[in-house]
């Protein structure tokens, strides 16, 4: 039982020898004091410093009035709470104050950087960004982003436009910025989604009773449909082209060339986990995959064979790459910058580190004949209407042997 009253504490005199009133709280053996904004002097107290000025008495009685009211509207979920959650409670006079979206989500987004989710919290700042650049403002509070707003929010993201940002030097830097297409649109407001979710989960507490995000805006609001991903599959002779390429020793194109062939290799294998090789032993690559680790409960394990061509390549790169590249995404953008000036050379367009794990996909499919669960198998994807059947098999790495041997064999 939470019960309050008013109290003069006699070590809180001010320098202009003035008492603050408080009320004090106790609950589950605790007790909080809420300052008032009434102040008194020591003619206006008893000697046991209970309070004898009758309009000051008549104030005091309705504030309490006012936070007993509020305790027997919480009733019997008041077991819930802790004193401090019950005191600021009535501070905000059983008002629960507008959640500030920018300040959540930097905390938010700090978490995920803790757990190691880079790319994740790269994403979502973009998100905080680009609403500070709509709303002219870093402070946003959450009512702002309704149904009513996303649509206009939308458009904004779809017009090309100036942005400022900091640069890795921590510098201003203004560049145009080319409207979001379609798949970008749905990217972005599905993060904020995620934002959004996560804001409601903080804040939100359903079995107590407190509410503090009370709508939803995408309810109403619906985020535009993925486009179907573009193929980007090679055929055997394009990337028979890029193995052979010739380029300078020790320059972007090689280490490029190397990596989209490394990939080829290892079924797919994408720059980032490549990356984070900090060696190899035996003849195996044992991994957890960076992209789906945390949304799957066997971690996105899978065990690739190191075949000689993969190993020759391993060798030369292994234990480098990480002094050579600050992390996983300047790495990336050099190789994809390589592959670029490669495909231009090579009859190739739009190039990227991503067609290697496309290319072995669809060549494992079309052109070995594999069975999709084996392709599918191979790149370590899951069928989500089998998450039961594949708990009871134990997973079998020859058949992925068997996909990268034939596979690899089309451009030997």
């Amino acid at each position: 039982m939470a019960t309050i009253r008013e109290v003069v504490l006699k070590h809180h005199k001010k320098s202009d020898g003035t008492f603050n009133v408080k009320y004090r709280l106790t609950h589950r053996g605790k007790q909080v004091y809420i300052s008032s904004p009434h102040y008194i002097i020591e003619k206006q107290l008893k000697k046991d410093l209970t309070i004898k000025d009758n309009f000051i008495l008549t104030e005091v009685s309705l504030d309490l009035a006012s936070y007993r009211k509020k305790l027997s509207e919480v009733g019997s979920m008041v077991d819930l709470y802790t004193a401090e959650e019950l005191a600021k409670l009535l501070k905000n006079k059983g008002e629960t104050p507008s959640v500030e979206f920018v300040q959540f989500s930097k905390a938010y987004i700090a978490e995920l950087k803790k757990d190691n989710r880079k790319g994740s919290a790269a994403n979502l700042q973009t998100v905080v960004n680009s609403l500070s650049d709509y709303f002219g403002s870093t402070i946003i509070p959450i009512e702002n982003i309704n149904s009513l707003m996303l649509p206009k929010y939308e458009a904004f993201l779809r017009g090309e436009r100036k942005i400022t940002r900091l640069n890795q030097f921590k510098k201003e830097v203004t560049v145009m910025h080319k409207g979001l297409s379609d798949s970008g649109l749905h990217n972005h407001m599905r993060d904020l989604r995620v934002l959004f979710n996560a804001a409601r989960d903080k804040y939100n507490d359903e079995d107590r009773g407190v509410i503090a995000i009370r709508h939803y805006p995408f309810k109403k609001y619906k985020i535009i449909d993925a486009p179907a991903t573009a193929k980007r599959a090679l055929s055997v002779m394009e990337i028979a082209r890029i193995k052979e390429f010739k380029c300078e020793i020790g320059g972007r194109a090689e280490l490029a060339r190397d990596m989209f062939m490394l990939s080829f290799y290892l079924c797919g294998m994408n720059a980032k986990d490549l990356y984070l090789l900090d060696g190899i032993s035996g003849d195996r690559i044992e991994y957890n995959r960076s992209k789906t680790k945390n949304r799957r409960k066997d971690s996105a394990f899978i065990s690739v064979k190191i075949i000689p061509e993969a190993e020759e390549i391993l060798v030369r790169y292994m234990g480098k790459l990480k002094e050579r590249y600050a992390d996983s995404k300047n790495f990336n953008k050099a190789i994809n910058k390589g592959l670029l000036q490669i495909g231009e050379k090579c009859g190739i367009k739009s190039l990227t580190h991503y067609c290697a794990r496309h290319s072995v996909g669809s060549l494992a499919r079309n052109v070995c004949r594999f069975s999709k669960d084996d392709v599918a198998f191979a790149l370590n994807h899951i069928d989500q209407n089998r998450k039961t059947t594949d708990i009871y098999i134990i997973p079998d790495w020859k058949i992925l042997d068997e996909v990268q041997a034939a596979v690899v064999k089309l451009i030997s």
